[in-house]
């Protein structure tokens, strides 16, 4: 079985200035490096032949390569409990269009479609009981970061004691 999920792997630069930006929150368990990414579509766990299957699927995606920045940061909350920290991406169109093929992909081998609302961001910590004063964090954001999106990866993720370990295991090239 494979736990899967399609992303954009981002450039040692972003994740190093992204890292670097890290820490000064109670509660947050911030993303290693290793774990940054930029989410288009979670599948969930598949069998190797469906896996097999997505891969063939998400090779027949044709978009064009695009400029993307770091934005302002922000949170996502549950039943009034901070849950994620993360960093927007602007401009947000170009990373939708991408999510929406990506989606269709899926639906042709019979993953369902996605029907939750899709915002483009990088987590960045997430936190399990409360958290600690955001204010100043969110207030000071960060200075953008701007960079090229020129592949989409297929990333197998396996959980373990000490959080997600994130693998590569297909890339493809988007239109220069």
């Amino acid at each position: 079985m494979h736990r899967l999920f399609v992303g954009i792997d981002l450039p040692h630069m972003v994740k190093d200035a992204l890292v670097a930006r890290m820490g000064g929150v109670l509660g947050a368990r911030w993303q290693s490096e290793d774990q940054l990414h930029l989410t288009l579509r979670f599948i969930g766990t598949v069998d190797t032949h469906t896996a097999n299957a997505v891969a063939e699927a998400l090779s027949t995606i044709r978009a064009r390569a695009f400029d993307l920045s770091t934005a302002r940061p922000g949170i996502f909350e549950r039943k009034a409990r901070i849950e994620t920290l993360w960093v927007g991406v602007e401009p947000q169109e170009p990373v939708k269009a991408l999510h929406n093929k990506v989606d269709r992909a899926l639906q042709l081998v019979g993953i369902a479609p996605d029907t939750r609302s899709y915002l483009p961001h990088i987590t960045l910590a997430r936190f399990s009981g409360t958290a600690g004063p955001l204010d100043a964090f969110l207030r000071e954001g960060f200075p953008p970061i701007t960079f090229k999106v020129d592949a989409i990866s297929l990333f197998e993720s396996r959980l373990t004691t000490e959080g997600a370990d994130y693998t590569v295991v297909a890339r493809w090239p988007l239109i220069a």
